[in-house]
């Protein structure tokens, strides 16, 4: 008989920002992940809905208290702060892996366990992206007039960073825990709405100041299998002119 114990699964914390997300979020497919899955928790954040977002996400503390964890920020403070300390609460609680997701599961949960398999694989990347690219065999759904402004926003955002990034805005990224993921989210970031673009200037500037290879070794994009525009998404053309001034804003912190 093979006596051999059996490896440590690894485990993972994924932060799922939340605002006036009472009648978008998917708790059902939550349940059914969180029961299917032990190694996987979440820390939901209330970014100071006005609806009844809190109160159902409490009921998912209560009905899985050991896996569900719901940090309520006093007021509205946006996306990126929301994602900021979540993830900070996220890596207090000692998992392998620590990563936020949308909140309406335009990606579906099942993408993290890919996202794990190749962060095991790869022990010397940091970061996995999800990557919306259309391809045969794949389903990407996304409205035309997002898809081209989002190719036009991703051009720019390659450009300024130096990095050949096709993704940045995916709302699906794991990242390594310890304390280079740490330093990436320790302090508020200047980008409102562009922050998944400040994370890759910080890591590229971080590994630039300690004579690291580049951010290309360390970060890696995934093209999903499987990626739905969910009705009701609150980003609208006007934030595609914002995330151009955190761009520039970006640029001028950094200067990646």
């Amino acid at each position: 008989m093979d006596s051999a114990p059996r490896s440590r699964r690894a485990r993972s914390c994924v932060v799922i920002p939340c605002y006036d997300e009472a009648l978008r979020l998917p708790t059902a497919r939550f349940k059914d992940f969180l029961r299917a899955h032990p190694e996987v928790d979440f820390v939901f954040v209330d970014d100071g809905s006005q609806d009844d977002t809190q109160a159902l996400l409490r009921s998912l503390e209560r009905a899985l208290p050991a896996r569900v964890s719901v940090l309520a920020l006093p007021e509205n403070a946006g996306k990126a702060e929301a994602v900021r300390q979540g993830m900070l609460r996220a890596l207090d609680g000692g998992a392998d892996y620590v990563g936020y997701w949308d909140a309406d599961l335009a990606t579906p949960l099942q993408s993290v366990l890919d996202f794990v398999q190749l962060l095991e694989a790869r022990p010397e990347l940091e970061l996995a992206i999800g990557a919306r690219v259309v391809l045969l065999g794949r389903r990407i759904e996304r409205r035309a007039l997002r898809h081209y402004l989002g190719r036009v926003a991703a051009t720019a955002i390659a450009l300024a960073l130096g990095l050949r990034v096709y993704d940045t805005q995916c709302g699906a990224k794991l990242f390594r825990a310890g304390p280079v993921t740490r330093e990436l989210f320790r302090a508020p970031f200047v980008a409102r709405w562009a922050f998944d673009v400040e994370i890759l200037a910080r890591l590229i500037q971080s590994r630039r100041l300690a004579g690291l290879p580049p951010a290309e070794s360390a970060v890696c994009e995934v093209p999903l299998l499987e990626w739905i525009d969910v009705a009701g998404s609150k980003l609208g053309a006007l934030d595609y002119l914002r995330a151009a001034v955190d761009l520039w804003r970006i640029w001028r912190r950094y200067r990646v």
